[in-house]
């Protein structure tokens, strides 16, 4: 039987996929570690990827 590979994700061209990163605030806390703030890419909400386009059956290219 013949496997099919699935298609290939579509990256945010905002983030290159890299859509969560963790920012650091400067200093530690108490028990040494560093203070940290995690920011999401606002184009794709955090995902890495874009939603594929949706074809209408009937629509002009």
């Amino acid at each position: 039987m013949a496997h099919h590979t699935p298609p290939v994700p579509r990256i945010c061209p905002a983030c290159d996929g890299f859509a969560t990163v963790a920012v650091t605030l400067g200093g530690r806390d108490p028990h040494g570690h560093l203070r940290t703030v995690t920011a999401h890419c606002p184009a794709c909400h955090g995902t890495g990827s874009t939603p594929a386009p949706r074809v209408r059956e009937g629509a002009r290219a």
